[in-house]
This record gives C-alpha cells, sequence and structure tokens, in this order.
C-alpha cells in the first residue's frame, strides 16, 4: 500500500507542477481535466503527508524512550501509545479514501416507492417512508420535487415517484434501495392484531442525456385525458403523456402537470433514470460472474428493513443493525441508519478491492 501512496503523492506532485504551467493554464479544457484530477487525490495525499509526519515522530520517540535521563524516556514512554493509535487511525482513514469511487455518488436520484403486501396499510407505510426520505432531504438541504403520486385517499400512497438534488444525494441513499416491511397494528385493526405489510424503495440516480441517449424511433409516445384532482383541465386536455421504450418495454406515464410539454420533460427523466439503471445492472451483472460476490450496488434485495411499532424497533437485515429510535427514524432522523449501512458496504468493497490487488 506504501508504494501506491507514494506513486499517488508523485502524481500530485507532477499535477501541481502542471497546474503552475503557463501553457497549461492558457488551455481552460485542459486545465479543468488536470485541476479535476488534483482534487481527487489531494484528500489521499494530505493523509498521507499526515501519517508519514506522525510515523517520523514515533521514530524520534522511540529514541528518547531509550535515553539515558529517565525522566526524559518516561515522558516519550507516555507519548507512544497515542502517536501509534494516530497512525493506525491515519491508515484506517487511507484505507476508506483509496476505495474506488462510485461515478455516480454526486448524481441527483429519481426516489420511487411504491405500496406492496398489505393493501392500505401498506400505502400508508409507503406515505410514511417517502415523508421520512422528505424530512432527511430538508434536513441535508436537498431539494425535493414530486413528479407523479398516486394516492389512495385515506393518507397512503400506492405510488410515489420525486427527484432529489443536492450535493452527494446518490451516495447516501443508494443503499435504500429493496423491500422496506413495517409490523404494526392498523388503525382499523379492530381485534388489535399486528399486520405485516411491505413497500419497495428504488433509488435511481438521475441520468442526464450525456448519459442515456435514447433514439426517437426507439420511442413511442401517446398522450391521453388526465385523471384525477386537477381543475378543470381533468378530462377536457390531452395533457398527460405515456412514454413506452419499445426495446426494453419500460412504461412511464405523468400527468401531474397541466402541460402536455412538463409532463413529457418529467416523464423522460424517469425513462433515463431506469434505463441508466438497466445499464448498470447489466455492467454489475457481468463484473459479478467474475468475483465471489456482487458488493455495494444497492441491490433490491428482499427485505431489506423491518420496522415493527409493538417494540419501536428498526432492523436493517443487511448488517444485522438494529436500534429502538422507530419513531425518531421516521420523523427524518436516519442519518445513523444510511451511517451504518454505507460503512458496511465501505468496508465490503475495501476488503474486494485488496483480495483483486492480492
Amino acid at each position: 500500500m506504501l508504494d501506491k501512496l507514494n506513486a499517488v503523492e508523485a502524481k500530485y506532485d507532477e499535477l501541481l507542477a502542471l497546474l503552475g504551467d503557463a501553457t497549461v493554464q492558457a488551455d481552460q479544457s485542459q486545465y479543468r481535466t488536470h485541476a479535476k484530477a488534483l482534487s481527487e487525490i489531494e484528500p489521499i495525499v494530505e493523509k498521507f503527508r499526515e501519517y508519514k509526519a506522525v510515523v517520523s515522530e514515533i521514530t524520534q520517540t522511540e529514541e528518547l524512550a531509550n535515553h539515558a535521563d529517565p525522566d526524559m524516556a518516561a515522558l516519550a514512554q507516555e507519548d507512544l501509545p497515542g502517536l501509534k493509535a494516530r497512525a493506525e487511525a491515519l491508515i484506517a482513514d487511507i484505507k476508506v479514501l483509496l476505495i474506488p469511487k462510485d461515478p455516480n455518488d454526486e448524481k441527483n436520484v429519481v426516489l420511487e416507492i411504491r405500496a406492496g403486501t398489505g393493501g392500505d396499510e401498506a400505502a400508508l407505510f409507503a406515505a410514511d417512508l417517502f415523508r421520512m426520505y422528505n424530512r432527511y432531504a430538508e434536513r441535508q438541504g436537498w431539494r425535493v420535487e414530486v413528479l407523479s403520486s398516486n394516492e389512495n385517499g385515506i393518507g397512503g400512497v400506492k405510488e410515489v415517484i420525486a427527484t432529489i438534488e443536492g450535493k452527494l444525494v446518490y451516495s447516501r441513499l443508494k443503499y435504500e434501495s429493496g423491500v422496506h416491511r413495517v409490523q404494526r397494528v392498523p388503525a382499523t385493526e379492530a381485534s388489535g392484531r399486528i399486520h405485516t405489510s411491505t413497500a419497495t424503495v428504488a433509488v435511481l440516480p438521475e441520468a442526464e442525456e450525456v448519459d442515456i441517449q435514447i433514439d426517437a424511433k426507439d420511442l413511442r409516445i401517446d398522450t391521453f385525458c388526465s385523471s384525477g384532482p386537477g381543475g378543470q383541465s381533468v378530462n377536457t386536455t390531452y395533457s398527460a403523456v405515456r412514454l413506452t421504450h419499445i426495446p426494453t418495454g419500460l412504461v412511464v406515464s405523468q400527468q401531474d402537470e397541466k402541460s402536455q410539454i412538463k409532463n413529457r420533460a418529467k416523464a423522460m427523466k424517469v425513462l433515463r433514470a431506469r434505463l441508466y439503471e438497466m445499464e448498470m445492472r447489466k455492467q454489475q451483472d457481468a463484473i459479478a460472474k467474475d468475483r465471489k460476490s456482487q458488493v455495494g450496488t444497492g441491490e433490491r434485495s428482499e427485505k431489506i428493513r423491518t420496522y415493527n411499532f409493538p417494540q419501536s424497533r428498526i432492523t436493517d437485515h443487511r448488517i444485522n443493525f438494529t436500534t429502538h429510535r422507530l419513531m425518531d427514524v421516521l420523523d427524518g432522523n436516519v442519518a445513523e441508519l444510511i451511517d451504518q449501512v454505507v460503512t458496511f458496504y465501505n468496508s465490503e468493497r475495501l476488503k474486494e478491492a485488496t483480495t483483486v490487488a492480492n
């Protein structure tokens, strides 16, 4: 690992010199490329240099620990454990920084939540989940825009699709994809029996046109009258849009806006995100065939998390982590759960990277 870090440091110095070159400064495209590469490795170099400084201090302190003066030797002996612990902590930080970056981490996301098994109770739970992510997004300073929502009339949602925009949104939410299970007594349950219901969550990195190009001949566009809330325009104008991607069979409908143009733009945003995710999965599946396990993909496995109301307990089954702050988490304080999952998958990716390197 030290050889790799020395190489990264040498590259950093090389890039720093290039950015000071007048020829490079005159070429804005070249300058931006080098500046971006520099910013990506700068945190690693800073930690590595801090680590080398601590190692040097450890060497000097060890020499003092063998000093003839007993008082000076005793002081040095006292300092050594702290210095060694600091060196170990820096190595741990460096290992995390060396984990290959997910190119989608900085992307905004399309969040899709759908009620699963459980009827109205599942729809109520889906609404609870959307409220949780919405409030978490507010605390992060992210912007949430609902693209479409299908409500059931009693406060639940059969399906809600929204975009979340902000800093590193996908990096924080990508492992939320999967089946979320709730265990509670529905308000309509007279006998007090606990019911189990589910909702599915999909977190898709938002794709730009440069990421996914959709050929016009591969797209069928249908327009129809909106249904549901919307005022006088409902059932009178063909503002609703249905996009069908012929090669994959993917269908996206959008009718929340009164404008057909706006509905089409929103539908295209969702369609691009779904096609991009399909392409990501193809690549991940191809890689997985050559590996023992597929790590860090945010794969939609069954029952990733259970929300148990009678015991005020949330359990993430992927990492065997449990918290008894259920209502607090549903109020949007979900950072602890997300941190635990991200840390776990980063650790797994680090193990995999180390195995591949060896």
